[in-house]
């Protein structure tokens, strides 16, 4: 088995993951706009680059290799995959959108927290507690499955894990000691990533 097959892919799918990566990237660059720098910072982690150092290996090797754009752009299959790749890139783009907008002034990468820093608990917090991590691991299914490379997904998800374990432990670390019981209550209540499971 190499991790550099590509499955024939279709051009309905290949520009689903385009309009929706260029939507996701204009969302992002407005959500890095609307966060605050480092003003009123009180506790930043530089151990959270090494979590997103890893989550972006894993991402980027789910759609590393070549493409095989073989399928009949009118076939069921490659309007399936079109499909399948435009619903996972709309929640992609909407559960980033809504947790952006939710974080407000506290998004940031790399984990940290300011003097200023709430405890953000509505839209998708209210549901899970780390709703931009499920995106991100949904666009890399997504960019999987554009490029043909679902077997990759075997080394990917992994690493994506691993990276994501990383920086949640940090984030938590630093909410747990901004917040104390209040978000111990709130972890208490809210699943990390799929409500009512994990």
């Amino acid at each position: 088995m190499s991790f550099v097959h590509s499955s024939p892919v279709g051009l309905p799918g290949l520009a689903a993951m385009a309009i929706g990566f260029v939507i996701f990237l204009l969302s992002l660059m407005v959500a890095r706009r609307g966060a605050v720098k480092d003003a009123g910072q009180q506790r930043k982690s530089r151990r959270s680059l090494v979590g997103i150092v890893v989550q972006g290996c894993g991402i980027g090797f789910a759609g590393f290799g070549p493409i095989n754009v073989g399928l009949d752009p009118l076939s069921p299959f490659a309007i399936g995959q079109a499909v399948l790749i435009t619903l996972l890139m709309a929640m992609v783009i909407g559960l980033f959108v809504t947790s952006a907008r939710a974080l407000g002034q506290n998004w940031s990468l790399v984990a940290r927290t300011r003097s200023d820093h709430s405890l953000v608990t509505t839209g998708p917090f209210a549901h899970v507690r780390h709703p931009i991590y499920v995106a991100l691991f949904l666009f890399m299914i997504a960019m999987a499955v554009a490029f043909g490379h679902p077997l990759h997904l075997l080394a990917s998800v992994p690493l994506y894990i691993i990276g994501t374990w990383l920086r949640i432990a940090e984030e938590e670390r630093l909410l747990r000691d901004m917040f104390g019981e209040v978000y111990d209550r709130y972890a208490a209540r809210v699943r990390r990533f799929v409500p009512g499971i994990f």
